[in-house]
């Protein structure tokens, strides 16, 4: 659907960015993203096809908490790998825009300097841990991206991850939360727990066919 249309529901000065990238188009996630009230600050479990749009979901989100809200972003990722490719995405395509740092080093401690920080790019682990230290720039967040959030179901990463968002919804009255996957089982009942809207959609840029491979054939 053509930018245009959402003009009058994306905040002027995110609107200006999106046009400042080149976008002339939303692709249904972001469009429903938007309708189910993104840039009122409502949570969302966003889960859709790989490739179909949720980041831009996420950093439209990322944009509202900073220049709207006045306040902080955290972006939750399952591994350090994944934060570094993220933080050099993110730093190319909004360094000039406002200050991104990233948080995954194995130093058990407060960090502090992140304070000055709009953007903190971390693992869930590290996040736990500037949870613990109480963190005091963590009361000037304004929106939780998780990705990979159907990692809750993981018995490795997923208590950590449960017990952190549960922390920051107490210790942060407004926080909104962003979750996005492409495999999530329960949507629904995922959406239930967070209080969030659920945004499903089956879009993908590439079609995906499924066929069974047998004696040298597919048959699809």
């Amino acid at each position: 659907m053509k930018l245009t249309k959402f003009e009058k529901k994306i905040p002027k000065k995110i609107y200006s960015v999106l046009k400042l990238r080149g976008f002339d188009d939303l692709r249904p996630c972001q469009t429903k993203s938007i309708n189910k009230g993104l840039f009122k600050d409502k949570n969302l479990v966003v889960c859709t096809p790989t490739a179909s749009g949720k980041t831009l979901v996420a950093e439209l989100a990322i944009l509202n908490a900073i220049f709207h809200d006045k306040g902080k972003a955290i972006y939750v990722v399952p591994l350090r790998a994944l934060a570094s490719e993220k933080f050099k995405d993110f730093k190319k395509l909004y360094g000039k825009h406002f200050r991104i740092a990233i948080s995954s080093g194995d130093i058990d401690s407060a960090d502090s300097y992140l304070e000055k920080y709009d953007l903190i790019i971390t693992t869930s682990e590290k996040l736990d841990s500037l949870i613990r230290h109480r963190a005091k720039w963590l009361s000037l967040v304004k929106v939780l991206i998780l990705d990979e959030v159907h990692l809750l179901n993981d018995s490795g990463r997923g208590p950590t991850l449960e017990i952190l968002i549960t922390v920051l919804r107490k210790m942060i009255s407004k926080l909104q939360i962003i979750g996005l996957s492409a495999t999530i089982g329960n949507p629904e009942e995922l959406a239930d727990w967070l209080k969030a809207k659920l945004v499903l959609d089956f879009w993908r840029p590439v079609r995906l066919d499924k066929g069974v491979y047998l004696n040298e054939k597919i048959e699809f």
